[in-house]
C-alpha cells in the first residue's frame, strides 16, 4: 500500500498549499476590498456573500455526489484548476461589474467564488481524506499545508493591497498555474482490492445519497453544523471591524494581514496535533470541543475592546478549526457509509454551512449597520453555544468502524 502512495502525501500537501494561496490572495481581504476600493456598504457586502453561499451550496451538492461516483479520479480537480488560473481576471471583472450594477456584480462574483473556492475546497479536502484512509498519512497533517498556504499569502496580502489591490489577484492566478503543474504529477493507482473496500461492490447511486436524508443521525449532524457554520458568517466582515480599531485604514489593513497570517500559522500547528487529540477524546467530543471554543471566541469578540484583545479572540480560531475538520471526517467514517464520504462532507457539512450563510449573511450585514459589530457577535456566539449544547445529547459516541458499514450494499 505504501508503494502506491509514496508520492501522494507531498503532492496532495502541495496542492492544498497552493489552493489556499490562491484563495487567500483573492479573498482574505475581500470585505476590505469591497468596502474601501469598490465602496460598498456592509449590507451590500452581505448580499454578495449570500449569493456566494447559495452558489457554493449548489456546487457542493453536485461536487459531492459526482466525486463519490468518480472515486479517486481527478475530473473535478481539473475543472477547479481552470477556475483557479482564471481567478485574477475574474476578480477584476467582478469589481468592474459591481460599479456598473450591484446585482449583476453580486451574481457574477458569487457564482465564481462559490464554484471555485467555497465549493471547491470541500472536493480537495474530501479527496485528500479518501486517499489518506488508503495510505499511510493522517488527513490533518496534509491539511496543515493548506493552512500554511493561507498564512503565507495572507502575510503579504495586506502589504500588496496597500501597494495595489490587483497584485493579490495576480498572485491568485499564478498559484493556480502551480496547482496545474502539481495536479499533472499526481498519480493515485489504487489496487483493485482497496478500491472494492472503498467503493463497495457497486458504484454509488443517487438513491444511496438520498437515503442519508432518512437517517436521524444525519440530521443530528446537520443541527450541529447549523450552529458551528456561523463562524463563516462571523469571519466575512471581521477584517472591516478589525481595521476600524486603528488610526488609519492602511495601518489596519496591514495589521490584519499580519494577524491573519499568524493565526493560520498557529492553525497549521493545530492541524498537525489535531489527529492525536481527536483520536484520544473521540470524534464526537472533538466536535463538541470545537463548537464550545467557537462560541467562546464569538462571545468574547463582543465583550472585549481594543485591537490587542480582539486579536486574542481571533487567534482562538487556530484552536477550533483543526479539531473541527479532523473530527468531522472521523465522525462521518465511524457513523456512515464510507462510499459516501464526499457527499457527507460536502452536503452534511459544507452545504449546510452555505445554506445558513446565505440566510445569515444579509442579516448580519444589516445587524452590523443597525446595532454594531460587538452586539452582533454576542448573538452569534449564543446561537453557537445553544446548538453545540443540544448536540451533546444528539450526536453519537464513538462506534466501531464496522457499525458504520451497511449490512447490504444497497443500505446507507
Amino acid at each position: 500500500m505504501k508503494k502506491h502512495h509514496s508520492r501522494s502525501y507531498p503532492l496532495l500537501s502541495a496542492l492544498l498549499f497552493f489552493f489556499f494561496v490562491s484563495w487567500s490572495s483573492s479573498s482574505s481581504l475581500l470585505s476590505i476590498w469591497l468596502h474601501q476600493e469598490v465602496g460598498l456598504r456592509a449590507s451590500e457586502t452581505g448580499i454578495i456573500y449570500s449569493v456566494l453561499s447559495v452558489t457554493a451550496l449548489c456546487a457542493q451538492v453536485c461536487y459531492g455526489f459526482i466525486q463519490d461516483k468518480l472515486g479517486l479520479r481527478k475530473h473535478i480537480l481539473w475543472w477547479m484548476t481552470a477556475l483557479l488560473i482564471l481567478s485574477g481576471p475574474a476578480f477584476l471583472l467582478f469589481g468592474t461589474l459591481l460599479k456598473i450594477n450591484i446585482l449583476l456584480g453580486s451574481v457574477f462574483g458569487g457564482l465564481f467564488i462559490g464554484l471555485t473556492f467555497n465549493g471547491g475546497i470541500g472536493v480537495l479536502e474530501s479527496y485528500t481524506e479518501r486517499v489518506s484512509r488508503q495510505s499511510t498519512f493522517e488527513f490533518g497533517k496534509a491539511r496543515m499545508w493548506g493552512s500554511l498556504g493561507w498564512a503565507a499569502a495572507t502575510f503579504f496580502a495586506g502589504l500588496l493591497f496597500n501597494l495595489n489591490p490587483h497584485l493579490n489577484f495576480l498572485v491568485a492566478s499564478c498559484a493556480g498555474l502551480v496547482f496545474f503543474i502539481l495536479l499533472a504529477q499526481l498519480r493515485v493507482n489504487t489496487p483493485a482490492s482497496l478500491e472494492k473496500v472503498e467503493l463497495g461492490a457497486r458504484p454509488v447511486t443517487l438513491q444511496d445519497a438520498l437515503q442519508l436524508l432518512t437517517l436521524p443521525r444525519f440530521w443530528a449532524l446537520v443541527l450541529f453544523v447549523i450552529g458551528t457554520c456561523i463562524y463563516g458568517v462571523y469571519d466575512q466582515q471581521f477584517p472591516v471591524y478589525f481595521a476600524s480599531q486603528f488610526a488609519t485604514l492602511r495601518e489596519g489593513n496591514a495589521m490584519y494581514g499580519y494577524l491573519n497570517s499568524f493565526q493560520v500559522f498557529l492553525e497549521a500547528a493545530g492541524m498537525f496535533c489535531a489527529p492525536w487529540l481527536v483520536n484520544r477524546i473521540g470524534a464526537k467530543n472533538g466536535l463538541i470541543f470545537a463548537g464550545m471554543v467557537m462560541a467562546l471566541r464569538m462571545i468574547a469578540s463582543g465583550l472585549v475592546e481594543g485591537p490587542v484583545l480582539i486579536s486574542v479572540t481571533k487567534l482562538l480560531h487556530a484552536l477550533e478549526l483543526p479539531v473541527l475538520l479532523v473530527a468531522i471526517f472521523k465522525y462521518n467514517s465511524l457513523n456512515f457509509d464510507k462510499r459516501l464520504s464526499s457527499t457527507l462532507y460536502l452536503v452534511g457539512f459544507a452545504c449546510t454551512s452555505s445554506v445558513i450563510a446565505s440566510v445569515l449573511s444579509p442579516l448580519a450585514g444589516y445587524s452590523y449597520e443597525r446595532f454594531g459589530f460587538a452586539p452582533s457577535y454576542l448573538v452569534m456566539g449564543l446561537l453557537v453555544f445553544c446548538t453545540t449544547f443540544i448536540s451533546i445529547f444528539l450526536l453519537r459516541g464513538n462506534k466501531p468502524s464496522s457499525e458504520a458499514l451497511p449490512a447490504q450494499p444497497s443500505v446507507v
